[in-house]
């Protein structure tokens, strides 16, 4: 087998539906059932992770492509909805999350490669890959000095 890393996290039961979520070099969080779990409201939930989970991974993934095409930009801020539904003969799950990365880019006609840049992040997005959920991609990118917006880029996993 080629590269190969492993992550361990563990989660200590606190009372009620509350846990503490803590990894070796990492800060401890408080997580709960949601609200409409019988949870509890203000506490991080493993539905919030892991479409932030996803989201995280998106920008990073990113980052690191953007780096390596000597992409220009100036700021990128993500958004991620996922929507949990119940699924006759499976249950809960999130059956869909979209991803929605404003990008500002530096220079004026950057605008397209930032695009086709932002979609092959998702493309090689690890936590994208290795969800069932479908994943859809909602881009924005304007220029800094000129802030002009693109349309909306749909792309799915």
């Amino acid at each position: 087998m080629g590269d190969s890393h492993t992550y361990e996290t563990e989660v200590v039961w606190i009372g009620e539906r509350r846990g503490i979520l803590s990894s070796t070099g990492l800060p401890d969080i408080q997580v709960a059932a949601p609200p409409e779990f019988k949870g509890h409201p203000g506490v991080w939930t493993p539905e919030h992770l892991f479409v932030s989970a996803t989201a995280s991974c998106f920008v990073t993934t990113f980052l690191a492509i953007a780096e390596l095409s000597k992409l220009e930009f100036v700021g990128i801020t993500t958004t991620a909805v996922g929507k949990l539904e119940k699924i006759e003969g499976q249950g809960y799950l999130i059956s869909e999350i979209v991803i929605r990365p404003t990008l500002t880019v530096k220079h004026a006609g950057d605008e397209e490669r930032a695009l086709r840049i932002l979609e092959k992040a998702e493309r090689n997005c690890l936590v994208s890959n290795s969800i069932k959920s479908v994943v859809r991609l909602e881009s924005v990118v304007s220029t800094a000095d000129v802030l002009t917006e693109s349309s909306p880029q749909s792309v799915e996993a």
